[in-house]
């Protein structure tokens, strides 16, 4: 039992949903699941409660959760258990078996990829692959790195853009936040031990390259070195992303002159940025509502620190494993063939 191995519950939730998708638990039950055990509860059905079905599935009972669906094709299973009175098990059940309905979400391709990208996707990520299989890099030395905006109010749930659909009906369509909405851009590098930089970008300021220098790049070497007092930045390698910022002459002048190596990152590739497929997806579905950007920054920086370190670890064994799928399936976006 993962409660048993002190295992944090956003952790568990994560793993969940990796495997499950839409149809996992929402964070709040997990949390609460995690409660029980600690306890002592060994069971996770609900007590019976006077006058209430638990796990029929009657005609009546099919009818009142198809009801609930049709009024909001967004309501996830725990919801319509709690309008219901039914066991979680039971609605669930009712859903997928009697209802046949699945949840899905609609998946988004970064862009049309060429011929040109698709080779240069494969030849960067045997040639990455090939340095760290050979020894001449090691995943405990890699920084990574990227900047993404986060909004200081969420929309809906996590999953608010799941929709449970019948079999051949279309996908859900969602609609965008207003462009105007207050939000902070943030710059955040970890490595496999975790967090090293988390820097928010003040209102109205832009990322230049001398900003990255000045303002992250250097901070960040400043930890390592706080981090590893024997070794300082020695063997250390940067992977970041192909933005403006990043590939400038003076910033790659300044890498050189500090004795970092950058790893190469292929166009169009967000695919194979641990930023982009772990962790900014992961901290924004478990983001509240703050009103400034210090509380942001205080929620985010309290999140990651909360992370257990092997789930750092594990992220760069999936980014190598995500280099060779990319390569076995010619370059093209893979995302939707991983399990």
């Amino acid at each position: 039992m993962r409660t048993a191995l002190n295992i944090q519950a956003p952790v568990i939730y994560e793993e969940l949903y990796t495997v499950h998708g839409d149809q996992a638990p929402c964070l709040r039950t997990v949390e609460r699941w995690c409660k029980r055990f600690r306890e002592g509860q060994e069971e996770l059905e609900d007590e019976a409660r006077p006058g209430r079905p638990i796990s029929e599935t009657t005609p009546e009972n099919i009818e009142q959760v198809r009801l609930i669906i049709e009024d909001d094709l967004c309501v996830t299973i725990e919801e319509a258990q709690e309008q219901t009175g039914l066991s979680y098990g039971t609605t669930q059940r009712i859903i997928t078996d009697h209802l046949q309905l699945t949840k899905i979400t609609a998946r988004y391709l970064p862009k049309q990829l060429t011929d040109f990208q698709r080779n240069e996707r494969v030849r960067i990520c045997q040639q990455n692959l090939a340095k760290f299989r050979n020894g001449t890099w090691r995943l405990c030395n890699v920084v990574t790195g990227d900047e993404s905006w986060f909004y200081h109010k969420q929309i809906g749930r996590k999953s608010s853009n799941a929709a449970w659909v019948a079999k051949g009906d279309p996908p859900p369509t969602i609609i965008r936040r207003n462009k105007f909405d207050p939000k902070t851009l943030f710059s955040i590098f970890f490595k496999s031990t975790g967090p090293l930089l988390i820097h928010h970008v003040e209102w109205g300021q832009t990322i230049d390259h001398q900003y990255y220098i000045d303002n992250c790049l250097e901070p960040l070497l400043n930890e390592i070195r706080h981090q590893r007092p024997s070794y300082g930045t020695n063997h250390i390698i940067l992977h970041q992303d192909n933005g403006r910022p990043h590939l400038h002459k003076n910033v790659s002048d300044y890498l050189e002159s500090e004795g970092i190596t950058t790893i190469p990152h292929p166009p169009n590739s967000p695919d194979l940025s641990p930023c982009d497929f772990w962790l900014f997806d992961l901290i924004k579905r478990n983001l509240s509502d703050h009103n400034d950007a210090q509380s942001l920054h205080d929620a985010i920086t309290e999140f990651m620190y909360s992370l257990n370190k092997e789930e750092y670890k594990k992220t760069f064994d999936k980014w190598i494993e995500r280099m060779q799928l990319c390569v076995d399936n010619q370059g093209h976006y893979f995302e939707h063939l991983m399990k």
